[in-house]
């Protein structure tokens, strides 16, 4: 039974697994895209995704609380400067998953995970969304109708 287990140990002791995740984020952030397994990108996505809503706010806590997570200056300061402006204003959602297939070795299911507004195919040929708001409309001026100005008048 799997009563509570709400994290995935992916067969790893807490220290090993902390690790790997703050390396895994560290190069998604750095690279924008990574390949990994299935298993491993869903836990990513777990652990990066709370890292980049503080990282909205820009702020020496917020900073001291992702620098604690990932450990790599580097990474904090491009996950600040760089993907905070991109994604500021998203709500959530800021990875994508998408399968690839097995690997070859061992037959496992493989992933490519990518900050989702880094990929250029997948945002090249959608026309960027305005805010809707939810207030009443406007009404519009209308402007009076002229009738149609034929070119072939007949004299």
């Amino acid at each position: 039974m799997r009563h509570g287990k709400k994290v995935n140990h992916l067969g790893r002791k807490t220290a090993h697994r902390k690790a790997m995740l703050a390396n895994m984020a560290c190069s998604l952030i750095e690279h924008k895209r990574i390949n990994t397994t299935v298993a491993k990108a869903k836990a990513l996505r777990q652990f990066v995704e709370p890292l980049v809503t503080k990282a909205k706010e820009d702020t020496t806590h917020n900073r001291r609380i992702v620098f604690s997570r990932l450990r790599q200056k580097e990474a904090v300061t491009e996950l600040f400067r760089d993907v905070a402006v991109k994604i500021g204003d998203r709500p959530g959602g800021y990875t994508r998953i998408i399968k690839l297939g097995n690997r070859l070795g061992d037959n496992a299911d493989m992933a490519m995970i990518e900050l989702v507004d880094y990929n250029e195919i997948y945002n090249a040929g959608k026309p960027a969304k305005k805010k809707s708001t939810r207030r009443g409309r406007t009404k519009k001026t209308d402007a009076v109708a002229t009738p149609p100005v034929s070119s072939n008048e007949e004299e």
